[in-house]
């Protein structure tokens, strides 16, 4: 017996929706291989992405449009092996027909037949080059700074910092109004130079199991305790999560930033902040460094119901000094990412959601591992 839509009204007038139409509306290409190898359906976008007509399409078997040894072959392969779902990012996709692309891949068996989906979501080399998912580079334009800054300005700073204090003990009240403008500055510039010496730190960070619920519990009991009284939070946890390989301050950091920025973004009324949690088995991530690609199972969210990121912010907003804030420093995301990448792990803006929404990839505790190292 079917259970009642909760969403139906007798009230209002049903629509047909026809299924096919909404295959056909997606953007990114999307075909369907049977158990003989063979393409059975597509849609538009694939008869674009791959240069050829769906009539023609349905008569061929996959391996005549990609190389044997492509990366495609191989994850419909663990598809019909394992089953489930996997995905693989930053993939160079090369046929015959339409050269190098550079994609992400998602395979899935369809559920109840022995058909293998395959959505293909192009990226362009810009991105790839751009990005590589973790921006790991983006703290690399400041380190150097922040070393000169340390050594070179901290010095004087504290030099001028002191005449204006001996300055304000003779001073009349006109005059102490502006060496204590003076004192102010100089500490505001030193909170500045301790912020950007965080990019100079290299070295290898103290990792253990975290219970990253535990640390998203904290950071939103600091939050509602200050920052985000005004705002809701909400939880959406996938409580079987393992631990996370990661150092816990280092993490909490981390999410106490993207929380702070979720807040800001947030409305003044109204205001959400979504915590989340998730377990993407067969994630794996060409992580700048690594020699091979890297399972990074572990997904931890962030998001608010702002107006989103602007469109042409978005590829550099992990640069240091790109902010959208008044004031802002810019240096929030950039330590961010530069901390998620000290951890092997990635952090990027979910584009497709509401408002704005971060994404963190983070490695699991291998207990059997860690323990004999």
């Amino acid at each position: 017996m079917a259970l009642p839509n909760p969403f139906s009204s007798s009230k209002r007038k049903k629509t047909e929706v026809d299924p096919l139409a909404i295959l056909n509306a997606l953007p990114d290409p999307l075909i369907v291989i049977d158990d003989e190898g063979y393409i059975c359906m597509t849609n538009p976008a694939g008869e674009e992405f791959f240069g050829l007509s769906a009539k023609k399409l349905l008569r061929m078997q996959v391996s005549e449009l990609v190389p044997f040894d492509s990366p495609l072959m191989g994850l419909v392969a663990q598809v019909r092996e394992m089953g489930d779902y996997v995905s693989e990012y930053g993939v160079d996709l090369g046929t015959p027909k339409i050269g190098i692309k550079n994609v992400n891949l998602q395979v899935s068996r369809l559920y109840g037949t022995p058909n293998v989906v395959v959505q293909i979501e192009e990226r362009t080399m810009a991105a790839k080059m751009d990005r590589q998912l973790t921006h790991r580079g983006a703290a690399r334009s400041v380190t150097a700074m922040a070393i000169m800054l340390a050594h070179e300005v901290k010095n004087p700073l504290s030099g001028i910092r002191g005449s204006a204090q001996l300055l304000e003990m003779n001073a009349s009240d006109a005059d102490r109004a502006l060496t204590r403008l003076i004192c102010d500055e100089t500490d505001r510039i030193c909170a500045l130079v301790d912020r950007m010496e965080a990019f100079s730190d290299d070295r290898p960070i103290d990792r253990d199991a975290v219970n990253i619920h535990e640390v998203l519990e904290h950071v939103r009991r600091v939050a509602e305790a200050g920052f985000g009284r005004n705002v809701t939070f909400r939880e959406q946890y996938d409580p079987s999560l393992p631990f996370v390989y990661g150092n816990r301050d280092q993490l909490v950091q981390v999410l106490l930033n993207l929380v702070k920025n979720a807040v800001e973004a947030a409305p003044d009324t109204g205001g959400e902040i979504t915590l989340s949690t998730a377990y993407r088995h067969g994630v794996r991530l060409a992580v700048p460094g690594a020699q091979e690609k890297v399972q990074l199972p572990l997904e931890v969210g962030v998001q608010d119901n702002g107006p989103g990121i602007p469109e042409e912010i978005m590829p550099h907003i992990f640069d240091p000094f790109v902010t959208t804030k008044a004031g802002g420093s810019g240096l929030g995301l950039a330590l961010v990412a530069k901390i998620v990448g000290d951890h092997g792990g990635t952090v990027e803006f979910d584009a497709a959601a509401t408002g704005s929404k971060v994404l963190i990839r983070l490695p699991v505790y291998n207990f059997l591992k860690q323990e004999t190292e």
